[in-house]
């Protein structure tokens, strides 16, 4: 089946949406190509090279929808350690042929190659590249550059910067600090604002146009030169006839040494991981759950690694951040991947010039952030969560990687799940003799539905044989996977089982689990590897003092109240302002058994991986008695009259136009909408507070702030509704 978005004319009409999320792309991908190249120690511009032919020809050629290509943060070390080695124009032959691997590879169908890969090796990898960011670039960031051997000699010489930092004499110095320790200050706090309008403009922007605006302001206002020490600047920026006439020449002199070959096996493992993870989740945050053709996009990520390499640009992969903000903000096709490489040409030709105002210690302090979200201690909490066992797979790839290398770490990560997993089930045999043998059984049952039995064992070893079956059948279907013939079931397979889950939910199908029930696990996590072991009990959390004030206040509006934390939010599926943000689960729940009413705070997530945002939320739910039309009203705003240019539609209200001008209304139905809105609704809404308030077909969801409301904001909220619904159901 088709949807909207596959149709020319929904392509069309979709296209202001996409061009306004490729400008808010670019304003993201323009401060973090500059800093990724540097951070390489390849020329600025090689980053944007990397984005601009990413963003035209994955477009064009790619198998994904909402994704987003450029340079990526996973391959700075292996980039650095190539061009230390290689010197920079053998590094960009290592580049071209790196691309030329990834199109063998999509052309042998060999995405499924990520399968192989335990997820806590793949969150152990990705830290360690985390750390190596943050490591080099801390001390650039604080205006003290050094060089030292490996990852970990940088990570323990940052309390030696530190201190000389503090016995800076030279005012350049003084002010390069300054400039990063404020831009990391806002890379930390501009997610804890929310703010709509603020917003509008990505934290990396900010520290370009703060930079920017300093820099004029000392030789506008004060008369006097930039006082940040030249080496703290961003080098010159060539324009577009100086990028086109000085194309660099490839040297493929190297290409027969072992240096050379190592370089591209690292460069081309590390592209296709960080992109196969990165399609991946970008899948789960599409509206039309699309799922990408992973070979197809491999293949066009080589084709434009190959062509940036030529041009002097780094390996294109997709970028998992950028995605994130793309869906985010209306972006819904391949378009969007233009535009934001169409936006980056424009900002090159127009003010290349002005980038080089930029404090290269600012642009650090965005690495030095993304290098601690891929590496950040809530990573070690959460896979101490699912299991002891995943740390030391965590830990032996992070080690090994900051000491030897990528393509070592990612080896002592399998070696180490391989021993962890021989050593619970103690049995090798069982291993060696199911690794390669088929062992699941599929048939299709009278009804129309799947049934799945898996024996033996399951782990990232063999999860592609189970993986093939779910994917040969339609999502819309029903599945049963049957673990009761299985002793051992690993991390890998459950936090895999349970993404297909989610896709097959949203497709109208559905998957059901069974068999774990005789499966013990020593951790409470879901995903939580399982064997032959009793369950542990679960320990009940105390109640706070807020928790306790909700009681009261369910005993006023004679509601019950359960602090209980449930997934279950099967009802808040079809509103628009959980499309593109993963609900994880529910809790203080306030309602009424039967009833029109349900209060509750709620954890949901924007974005994947290192975009990721967690927010919590105080909410309302009311079942209406009857059908409504779809709507969604906000207050009237800046961030609004931008939607409206982007193509959607503000409805008016007749005989109501202070209504019209204070309020944001929009949705399909535009009869059914005016019609619902009465005098003495449009009446009701002016004279009370504001709240984000959208309808599905028989409910409503009110919300406010984007965090947990007070009691007597929930009491407020509680009132409102109440009042809200009666005069709805009058109409």
């Amino acid at each position: 089946m088709k949807t909207k978005e596959s149709t020319f004319v929904g392509f069309v009409k979709a296209l202001p949406k996409n061009i306004f999320s490729g400008l808010v792309v670019s304003l993201i991908a323009l401060p973090l190509g500059l800093g990724l190249a540097m951070a390489s120690e390849a020329p600025p511009i090689a980053g944007v090279i990397t984005a601009i032919v990413g963003g035209i020809l994955v477009s064009i050629l790619g198998g994904s929808f909402v994704t987003i290509s450029g340079p990526g943060n996973g391959l700075v070390g292996v980039v650095l350690i190539a061009i230390t080695t290689l010197g920079l124009t053998a590094t960009y032959a290592a580049i071209i042929c790196s691309g030329v691997l990834l199109v063998i590879l999509g052309f042998l169908r060999l995405g499924k190659l990520a399968d192989y890969f335990p997820s806590s090796a793949i969150q152990g990898m990705l830290a360690a590249i985390g750390l190596i960011i943050l490591g080099k670039q801390f001390h650039i960031m604080l205006g003290n550059k050094i060089v030292q051997d490996s990852g970990i000699d940088y990570l323990l010489e940052i309390p030696n910067t530190l201190v000389t930092v503090a016995k800076f004499r030279d005012e350049g110095l003084i002010y390069a600090a300054i400039a990063g320790v404020i831009s990391l200050a806002i890379m930390v706090f501009y997610s804890k604002v929310r703010n709509k309008y603020l917003q509008l403009i990505p934290a990396p922007m900010w520290i370009v146009i703060v930079s920017v605006g300093f820099s004029y302001y000392y030789e506008l206002v004060l008369k006097m030169p930039n006082p940040i020490s030249g080496d703290y600047m961003i080098p010159a920026i060539p324009n577009i006839q100086e990028i086109v006439t000085d194309i660099p020449s490839p040297n493929f002199e190297m290409v027969g040494t072992l240096s050379f070959w190592s370089s591209v096996i690292a460069l081309t493992l590390i592209a296709s991981i960080e992109s196969l993870l990165s399609i991946k989740a970008v899948d789960k945050l599409d509206v039309f759950k699309r799922r990408s053709n992973v070979n197809k996009d491999i293949k066009a990520l080589g084709l434009a690694t190959i062509f940036s390499g030529f041009l002097g640009g780094l390996n294109v992969v997709t970028v998992i951040a950028r995605s994130s903000v793309n869906v985010n903000n209306g972006g819904s096709n391949r378009s969007s991947n233009l535009f934001h490489a169409l936006f980056l040409i424009i900002f090159i030709v127009l003010f290349s010039t002005e980038l080089t105002r930029i404090p290269l210690s600012a642009l650090m302090a965005i690495l030095v952030y993304t290098g601690y979200k891929l590496a950040s201690p809530n990573i070690v909490r959460q896979i101490f969560t699912i299991g002891k066992e995943q740390l030391i797979i965590f830990f032996a790839t992070l080690f090994v990687t900051l000491k030897v290398g990528l393509i070592s770490g990612i080896i002592a990560g399998l070696i180490a799940t391989f021993i962890i997993h021989v050593v619970i089930t103690r049995s090798i045999s069982l291993f060696m003799k199911n690794i390669l043998k088929p062992n699941v059984l599929m048939f299709k049952e009278e009804d129309g539905s799947y049934f799945l039995s898996v024996k033996h064992f399951c782990s990232f070893l063999n999860f592609n044989i189970l993986k093939s079956s779910l994917e040969a059948i339609p999502e819309k279907n029903d599945v049963i996977i049957d673990f009761s013939l299985c002793g051992f079931v690993d991390h890998s397979v459950m936090e895999s089982v349970h993404d297909y889950q989610e896709l097959f939910h949203k497709k109208g199908g559905n998957i059901g689990v069974i068999g774990l029930d005789i499966l013990g696990t020593k951790s409470e996590h879901p995903f939580a590897l399982r064997r032959l072991l009793p369950l542990q009990k679960i320990i009940p959390d105390n109640k706070t003092k807020r928790q306790n004030s909700l009681e009261l206040v369910a005993s006023d509006f004679e509601l019950s109240y359960s602090a209980e934390k449930t997934t279950k939010s099967g009802f808040l599926e079809d509103f628009i302002y959980f499309k593109t943000k993963k609900i994880k689960h529910l809790f203080n729940q306030l309602s009424v058994k039967k009833g029109p009413y349900r209060l509750f705070d709620i954890t949901y997530s924007e974005g994947e991986f290192i975009a990721k945002e967690v927010v919590r939320s105080t909410m309302l739910y009311i079942k209406t008695s009857k059908d409504i039309p779809v709507f969604t009203l906000d207050r009237e705003g800046l961030l609004e009259r931008f939607y409206a240019l982007a193509g959607y539609k503000d409805i008016a209200i007749d005989n109501h136009s202070d209504f019209s001008k204070r309020f944001y209304l929009r949705g399909e139905n535009a009869k059914g909408i005016k019609t619902l809105f009465t005098d003495e609704l449009v009446r009701f809404f002016e004279s009370n507070a504001y709240y984000h308030i959208e309808s599905s077909k028989d409910g409503l969801l009110i919300c406010s702030k984007e965090r947990v409301a007070s009691i007597k904001e929930i009491k407020a909220l509680l009132d409102f509704g109440i009042r809200l619904n009666a005069i709805i159901n009058k109409v």
